[in-house]
């Protein structure tokens, strides 16, 4: 599970009971606690990284972060690449992505086009 869904679910519920006020205070609650503990945190972030231990640490959270950040690009990859036209609209965007630096909206409005005329 993402949590998108959830963030948005929280904003619905807040919305089904208390119309728009609900909403944006549902929305601002599930919101708040991250931006607080990035603020508070922040600052500690080069302490704890000249910390032996407190380093290595956040290296693994590093390497973890990473390792599920590729098995959902794996995983979603399978997903979508299910033809040679496909393939090759994903083949480009990465292409474009990693030698032009496209901004990742282009690339979805462009994949979305080439869908569209390929009868994707």
């Amino acid at each position: 599970m993402t949590p998108g869904p959830v963030f948005t679910t929280a904003t619905f519920i807040g919305y089904v009971l208390a119309g728009v006020p609900g909403a944006v205070l549902a929305t601002v609650g599930i919101f708040l606690p991250a931006f607080v503990f990035v603020a508070v945190s922040g600052p500690l972030i080069p302490r704890l990284r000249r910390s032996r231990l407190a380093g290595a640490a956040l290296d693994g959270v590093n390497a973890a972060s990473l390792g599920l950040m590729a098995v959902v690009t794996w995983q979603l990859g399978r997903a979508s690449i299910v033809s040679v036209s496909s393939g090759i609209v994903a083949v480009s965007a990465g292409a474009l992505l990693a030698t032009r630096r496209v901004n990742a909206a282009w690339l979805v409005l462009g994949g979305a086009m080439a869908g569209i005329a390929l009868g994707m």
